[in-house]
């Protein structure tokens, strides 16, 4: 298979699964590893296309971002979410970039990352068993990004730290930390996608620079294939989930988690997929 096929097919994989809760990390290294793309070095590959997740929030927002930009000094609830963002962005920030080189080394680029990513999409998938079987919430959970409080937004945030492992998916965490903060389903779901607009906007940037001197000339074909790629899946994705999320709860993407984490087990059993 050509290397091009095997960057369109990744950019389809973190289309779909980078705001769905299951892990679009997770998901792309093993897929890299299925497909044995070696199309950029260190991982640089899966980092760099979630850009294009963050294109398609800003595309798919363009009429409310507009508007905020247009209003951020006259209304006081636009600033407020722009305030709670970045402090929902701080903690997995300052975390990723105080430890980028002992992540990078010992959880992405892990000789066990596989046993790690089954571990993590396993233990995901339980805990959102656990928290869509909580008691209904009540009718005074926060519906509203612009009336969330600080401690909802660092909540989430803190909750999105845990992403920084592969396979524990940075949606479904912010979503489930908003979620026990106190947020509606539908309000943490549409903060976890503001969220990624600097979290992935950074993460992209900072990752490409670290490594540009092992990024080849052929390599920014396969990037910004997989990036094109990856920002019109995901604008459909995220269509799709607001939908979904208004009607339905999360637990049949924990039972997927589980079934994906044991999947993976099964392939590193039956060696077609390394450790």
């Amino acid at each position: 298979m050509a290397e091009w096929v095997k960057a369109v097919l990744l950019g389809i994989v973190e289309g779909i699964t980078e705001f769905l809760p299951i892990s679009s990390t997770g998901h792309l290294l093993i897929a890299s590893a299925l497909l044995d793309f070696r199309g950029s070095a260190r991982g640089t590959f899966e980092i760099f296309i979630q850009l294009g997740a963050v294109l398609a929030v800003i595309f798919f927002y363009r009429a409310e971002l507009l508007h905020q930009v247009r209003t951020v000094t006259t209304e006081p609830g636009v600033r407020r979410l722009w305030l709670n963002i970045v402090i929902a962005f701080i903690p997995a920030g300052a975390v990723g970039f105080l430890l980028s080189r002992w992540i990078s080394d010992n959880l992405v680029n892990s000789p066990s990352r596989a046993y790690i990513i089954a571990g993590a999409l396993i233990v995901g998938g339980v805990i959102f068993l656990v928290v869509e079987r909580r008691p209904a919430p009540a009718p005074t959970a926060t519906a509203s990004l612009s009336s969330m409080t600080v401690r909802q937004a660092l909540a989430a945030g803190l909750a999105q730290t845990t992403a920084l492992i592969p396979g524990v998916s940075r949606s479904g965490a912010s979503i489930v930390g908003g979620m026990l903060a106190g947020l509606s389903r539908e309000a943490a779901t549409q903060f976890s996608f503001y969220l990624a607009i600097p979290t992935l906007g950074i993460a992209t940037v900072f990752d490409l620079l670290k490594n540009l001197d092992q990024i080849s000339a052929s390599d920014w074909l396969y990037l910004l294939l997989g990036t094109l790629v990856s920002a019109v899946v995901a604008w459909l994705s995220i269509g799709w989930l607001l939908r979904y999320v208004s009607r339905n709860s999360f637990a049949p993407f924990g039972y997927y988690r589980i079934a994906a984490g044991l999947l993976i087990l099964a392939l590193i059993v039956a060696r077609l997929l390394s450790p």
